[in-house]
């Protein structure tokens, strides 16, 4: 079996048409499906909910459920709040900017840019309280070569170790170039 692309990711809303007018409004996303329900087709449950699909670009697609009748939404208190997250490109750190300048203009906290070296990226939250993030690529090919040359060495120390491993120093001590 080999995955073709990721078909649409889910989360949960508060209000879906709350959540849809702010994805269009800020992040440019077009609206292109509902599907409301009274019974989860798969489990056959009784369970009333809207089910909003919005265009992420290039195929993706971002989802949400509105569900009415169950308990309000929470989070893994066990879980860092950066952690979680939907990261989003975009074309440029122009944009990248623009956007955060658009978003603090409308009230809403923006952290960054931060530079990752091999992308920069804003973070924010939408008004369901999931962490967005938004990034423009700015890493070289031998940046992406490097990175990939290493990752199984990383990958098998971290196992190991758990602590961070140095191969990829470079690109957070000033010698990423």
């Amino acid at each position: 079996m080999l995955i073709q692309k990721v078909h649409h990711v889910a989360y949960r809303c508060i209000d879906a048409k709350q959540t849809v007018e702010w994805y269009q409004k800020h992040l440019g996303m077009k609206f292109v499906l509902a599907i409301a329900e009274d019974e989860v087709p798969s489990t056959k449950e009784p369970d009333p909910y809207m089910h909003v699909f919005l265009d992420a670009g290039q195929g993706n697609v971002l989802a949400f459920f509105e569900l009415p009748t169950r308990a309000p939404m929470g989070r893994d208190g066990n879980t860092p709040v950066w952690v979680q997250h939907l990261a989003l490109e975009v074309d440029s750190v122009e944009t990248l900017l623009a956007t955060k300048a658009k978003l603090e203009a409308a009230g809403i906290e923006v952290v960054g840019p931060t530079n990752h070296t091999i992308f920069k990226s804003i973070y924010f939250f939408d008004p369901n309280g999931h962490r967005l993030e938004l990034a423009a690529n700015t890493a070289s090919p031998e940046m992406l070569s490097k990175l990939d040359d290493v990752k199984w060495d990383m990958l098998d120390e971290w196992s190991k170790t758990k602590r961070a491993p140095k191969h990829a120093a470079w690109m957070h001590d000033g010698s990423a170039h």
